[in-house]
């Protein structure tokens, strides 16, 4: 769960020089959190901590299985990682598509477009990597599987929310993209904050995973 957005550096990237709205004082995670929820979130969030308290404390894993390995989970997050961030960096300018005079858009529109397909494989990729690290989760014990669970239901009740405010990454980037007068300069010169701000936004997402990790690299220690 985020608790640190307005602290996160895609935060601190897109407000750079935008007025934005600061957080009251004072306000812990659970009291921001009720912002983004209404009663019927309340009530569902709820029902989910009463089922998720209720999950059985069954002998952990398949018997003989091997209980997952942080290393490996690891590794999985830093393969997906890798494979998005290397999306990133491709040179999509030079396939933008052709105007009248035969030269590629060096206007705002092929970073618009492009910033949408990658959110979309963004979504995706980190979203089954994040189910994949719950299940694996699950089997290690009934207190990592209660974890899962609670992930899950948090997933499931601020993706709306998260998805509409990270659709909002575009046109926040056009107003800096705007700032620049010749067009073709722009584009070059906007391409490292764009990307940075990609990148901002892929570990933004990654949070979750990487909280889930550290309660199993927890666990693994306990049990040592």
């Amino acid at each position: 769960m985020r608790s640190n957005w307005p602290g996160s550096k895609l935060v601190r990237l897109l407000g750079d020089g935008i007025p934005m709205d600061a957080p009251a004082p004072g306000m812990d995670f659970a009291e921001r959190l009720s912002l983004w929820l209404n009663a019927f979130d309340a009530i569902g969030l709820q029902a989910a901590q009463q089922a998720i308290r209720s999950i059985a404390t069954a002998a952990d894993g398949k018997p003989g299985a091997r209980p997952p390995r942080a290393e490996d989970l690891a590794e999985d997050v830093q393969r997906v990682r890798s494979v998005l961030a290397r999306a990133i960096a491709q040179d999509f300018l030079a396939l933008a598509t052709p105007g009248p005079d035969g030269a590629g858009d060096r206007g705002y529109a092929p970073f618009h477009q492009r910033h949408q397909e990658l959110q979309r494989q963004m979504e995706q990729m980190v979203g089954a990597l994040r189910d994949h690290v719950r299940q694996a989760l699950g089997r290690v014990s009934p207190r990592l599987r209660q974890l899962a669970a609670l992930d899950a239901s948090m997933e499931q009740l601020l993706a709306q929310r998260e998805q509409a405010l990270l659709a909002c990454a575009p046109a926040l980037l056009r107003r800096r993209f705007a700032q620049r007068a010749d067009a073709d300069a722009a584009a070059q010169a906007f391409l490292s904050d764009w990307r940075e701000a990609l990148l901002a936004e892929l570990d933004l997402r990654l949070e979750p995973v990487v909280g889930l990790l550290a309660a199993l690299r927890n666990e693994a220690q306990h049990r040592r």
